[in-house]
Parts: C-alpha cells; sequence; structure tokens
C-alpha cells in the first residue's frame, strides 16, 4: 500500500479529495461498529421516519426589508423569532381593521 496523504493540513483544514481517496472509503454500515460498537452502530443506521406535519394554512415566504433594529430585536429573543414578527403584524391588522 503506498502511503496515502493525510486528509487534513497542519491546521486541520480538509485539503481536496482526489480519486485515490475514494478508492479508499467504506460504507458507514462497515465502519461504525467498529468505530462505536455493535448496538449503538444498528441504532445509527435504521432509518428514520420522516417527520411531516401538517398545517391548515401554508405559509409564504417573502423578502421585507427591516430596520436594523426591528430585526435585532426579534432576533434577540431567540428561536422562532419569525412566528413573533407574524404574530405582531396579525396583531396590527387586527387593531387597524385590515
Amino acid at each position: 500500500m503506498a502511503n496515502r496523504l493525510p486528509l487534513t493540513n497542519a491546521d486541520g483544514e480538509v485539503r481536496e479529495l482526489e480519486a485515490d481517496d475514494f478508492k479508499n472509503f467504506r460504507p458507514a454500515a462497515e465502519v461504525l461498529p467498529e468505530i462505536m460498537g455493535e448496538a449503538l452502530a444498528a441504532e445509527m443506521l435504521q432509518p428514520k421516519p420522516a417527520k411531516l406535519t401538517k398545517v391548515s394554512q401554508p405559509t409564504n415566504f417573502t423578502d421585507i426589508p427591516l430596520d436594523p433594529d426591528v430585526l435585532e430585536a426579534f432576533l434577540s429573543t431567540g428561536v422562532g423569532w419569525q412566528k413573533r414578527i407574524n404574530a405582531a403584524l396579525r396583531e396590527w391588522l387586527q387593531s387597524h381593521g385590515a
């Protein structure tokens, strides 16, 4: 077996892979039991069912310009900030009879 180049450089950056690199790759099903153990590998390799949720009314994606302070205020509230913007707009519509 010829000496192979390491996949990473001194900084830990992955180098561009070459055709010879791919010849040495092995399927995850073959490698995981060696690394993780049989039981954990079997669990990891089980296909996961897709989690599809039905929504009564699908959302539309759009781009709107927002002032930086407004965007930052919503972003700072964490996960779900887009839903909170939607709720704020809905509240405005209801209060303005639109």
